[in-house]
Order: structure tokens, then C-alpha cells, then sequence
């Protein structure tokens, strides 16, 4: 089987937590690392790491910020874009406690000859924050568009959509709320339901 080809890899870490009663959510810490450097670790063999959100001292990536900082997740993937350099690249919530790199490297697996691959939790929603795209397509679906959705950004791609199944359903835990980040907090690094 031959090398995978490099990738980039986008984090939008920048968002008002509004859930989560406002402040630096990528930053709250959940077993000894903040949530962005979870989800930067689970990207780690990315050639380029591109941070959208306030410079911090880890993890050692590229920060950008959307302008004006907080305009949405669009703006914020328009910022973080500008920086990727190779021809497919990660898209990433900075709010992901469980992604592992075996989760990214299915997502990359599967959009190979496609526009993409995103994943789709266990409730069955798209989750348009945790896939690999093809950079061209998703520069040239941004070319023209103004509307401030990343499904009715991306959706029209067609990417693969990958069942979050087994071990792998972990990977789309996020941590909105207080209730939420208390669960990743108690469950370590295995998943919210204490499975590794």
C-alpha cells in the first residue's frame, strides 16, 4: 500500500463558547491537556497545523484569526484555508476530546477519489466540524459563496459520510456544555461512556 499523501490540518478554536457560558472553550482542560491539544494531537502527522482562535502557547501550530474574530465558522474556515498548502486537509472542532489519529486516518481513507469525508454521529447528524476535504473543492465552493452555514458551504460536495461505529463513535463527543466537559473530565481519555 503506498504513503499516504501529506495533509494539513485546520482547528477552528476561536468560537463565543456561548453554551458554555462564554470564555476560551478550546482551552479548558480535560485529563492534564486543554481540548485544542487534543485535537491537535490527533492530528500530528499533519505537514501544516492551522489554529483558527487566539494565539496560545500550545500547541505549536499557525494561528489566524476570521475577521472580525468570532464572525462564524465560515469566516474561520476562509481564514485557516488561506494557510493550507497541500492538495487535502483535516477540518476540525477545537472541542473534541476523543479524536485519536486511527479516527483521522479513516476520515482521510475515505475521501480519497472524493471531495471529502466527514463523519456522522451515532444520532446520525453530520458532523461538518471532523472530516478531510480536498483543498480545491473547498476553496472553489467558497469562491462564491455568502451564506454563513458550513452545510450549505459543504454539504453540496458530497462528500462520503463515515458512520461514527464502534470505537470510532467516541470521536464526535464534543464539549458544549458544562455537563458535557464534566463527562469528558470524569471519563479520562477512553470516551464518554468509559469504552476505550
Amino acid at each position: 500500500m503506498s504513503e499516504p499523501a501529506p495533509f494539513d490540518a485546520v482547528i477552528l478554536a476561536g468560537g463565543a463558547a456561548r453554551r458554555m457560558g462564554g470564555g476560551d472553550k478550546p482551552g479548558l482542560d480535560v485529563g492534564g491537556l486543554s481540548l485544542v491539544e487534543r485535537v491537535a494531537a490527533a492530528v500530528g502527522d499533519a505537514e501544516r497545523l492551522v489554529v483558527v482562535g487566539p494565539h496560545r502557547e500550545r500547541p505549536a501550530a499557525r494561528y489566524v484569526r476570521e475577521d472580525p474574530p468570532g464572525a462564524g465558522p465560515v469566516p474561520a474556515l476562509r481564514a485557516g484555508l488561506h494557510e493550507v498548502a497541500h492538495p487535502s486537509f483535516a477540518l476540525l472542532a477545537g472541542d473534541l476530546p476523543f479524536l485519536t489519529p486511527d479516527d483521522v486516518g479513516a476520515l482521510r481513507r475515505a475521501a480519497r477519489g472524493r471531495s471529502g469525508a466527514v463523519l456522522v454521529d451515532a444520532q446520525g447528524r453530520v458532523q461538518w466540524l471532523l472530516g478531510v476535504w480536498r483543498t480545491d473543492a473547498v476553496r472553489g465552493a467558497l469562491a462564491d459563496y455568502t451564506g454563513r452555514s458550513l452545510r450549505g458551504l459543504l454539504g453540496p460536495l458530497e462528500p462520503r459520510q463515515v458512520a461514527a461505529e464502534g470505537t470510532a463513535a467516541r470521536a464526535a463527543f464534543d464539549c458544549d456544555t458544562p455537563e458535557e466537559l464534566a463527562r469528558a473530565r470524569a471519563s479520562g481519555r477512553d470516551g464518554p461512556d468509559g469504552r476505550g
